[in-house]
């Protein structure tokens, strides 16, 4: 029995060995935890807004301030953000965002309800790894509604609208990272209903009635684009966690 006993705790020993060697192996992966969205082509039609630059917002969020981050304004040619090294001790994700602006840049113009409007940019987004999610698209926002995002992902290879005053539609599970894609949205009052057309890639959504409170655009909204990117744990502090764990797991069996 104690020899059956022994080979079993050099058997759980080796399974945790083996489960740290890999956990330091993925995280050397994710060191270089990287991604970029590039919009090109911006084109913005409607009536009376003035729309003549964008404002540029780096970090909305910043849950790993370590990262470098890289961005162009070229409006409205090229806009792009470049994150790497996304990778930290605790946080979730980067966030960059580019807005409309109707005075040269200097704030974000606000959007009312009754002011109708068509964006559309191609955009290229691509993720090192592909996993976790790196994600960048057409955003709609608001203080009192919040996020409306027309978003690529690299996880889950989505083409997909959703969230805020947005209705939800989806072009389906077709991308994939690297890829460039045509993304518009257009936003149109149709016998006194305000709603929301979609375009991927020439490809059009039927147009969708807004169904929000406000029954659409939220007034005092910001539009233009945004790219995310999920950080990873730093490599050293899941080994540390690991470590940990291998050491309880010793003082249990010596115990035992």
């Amino acid at each position: 029995m104690a020899y059956a006993k022994l080979m079993t705790t050099h058997r759980n020993i080796a399974r945790y060995a083996a489960l740290l060697c890999g956990i330091l192996s993925l995280n050397t992966t994710f060191a270089q935890n990287s991604g970029s969205a590039i919009f090109q082509n911006i084109t913005f039609t409607g009536a009376g807004s003035g729309i003549n630059s964008v404002v540029i917002h780096p970090r909305v969020f910043n849950d790993f301030p370590g990262a470098t981050l890289s961005t162009v304004n070229n409006y409205p040619n090229l806009i792009s953000f470049s994150e790497s090294n996304v990778v930290g001790y605790l946080g979730f994700a980067n966030w960059d965002d580019w807005r409309f602006s109707s005075n040269g840049g200097v704030s974000d113009h606000l959007f009312n309800n009754n002011e109708y409007w068509s964006i559309s940019a191609t955009i290229t987004l691509t993720g090192t790894p592909t996993t976790p999610r790196k994600e960048a698209g057409l955003r709609l926002d608001s203080s009192t509604g919040g996020d409306g995002l027309f978003i690529l992902d690299t996880d889950a290879h989505e083409i997909v609208a959703f969230g805020g005053p947005l209705p939800f539609y989806s072009f389906g599970n077709t991308f994939n990272s690297g890829n460039t894609v045509t993304m518009g949205i257009t936003y149109e009052n149709i016998g006194g209903t305000n709603g929301i057309v979609y375009t991927a890639n020439g490809v059009n959504s039927p147009f969708l009635a807004m169904s929000n409170t406000e029954q659409g655009v939220i007034n005092g909204s910001t539009l233009g684009g945004y790219f995310q990117i999920v950080g990873v744990p730093e490599p050293s502090s899941m080994a540390l966690v690991s470590l940990g764990a291998l050491t309880l797991f010793l003082r249990r069996h010596r115990r035992a």
